[in-house]
């Protein structure tokens, strides 16, 4: 199981991380942005956009995935370990600066999860524990 969980989450922020930065080099290419059918040629013009589209699709599909068997609590907060991977990947795409504050953001997220797991192991234990038959 535990398996399943890192490739599972491994592919969701892939796939997320995938998608957003590909939103962001529509955003690039497709400047200025303008209220016009120019505008929207641009967009749709290039493969950034579906590579975007299909990004988020198999983000969707990951993520249906994982709910069947992980914990709602520990997965939803591990699915936000994208804002991690996107700001990684801008360094590298876009050179986009990692600052003290983006560094230390980055850490509370992390502890956050890490804390969150540790909690579910805890309390699937206790409950294990309560639900297991008294040998009296």
């Amino acid at each position: 199981m535990r398996k399943f969980y890192l490739i599972g989450f491994a592919l969701l922020l892939f796939f997320d991380t995938v998608a957003h930065c590909s939103f962001k080099m529509t955003a690039l290419v497709a400047e200025p942005l303008e209220a016009n059918t120019d505008w929207l040629w641009r967009v749709f013009s290039q493969q950034w956009v579906y590579l975007a589209i299909f990004g988020y699709i198999l983000t969707f599909f990951t993520w249906m995935t994982l709910l069947r068997k992980a914990p709602i609590g520990p997965a939803f907060a591990a699915s936000h370990l994208e804002v991690v991977t996107v700001m990684i990947a801008s360094v590298w795409l876009f050179n986009e600066q990692i600052t003290l504050t983006r560094i230390l953001g980055a850490l509370f997220i992390v502890t956050g999860i890490i804390f969150l797991a540790f909690a579910e192991k805890q309390i699937l234990e206790q409950s294990a524990k309560r639900d297991a038959p008294s040998n009296v």
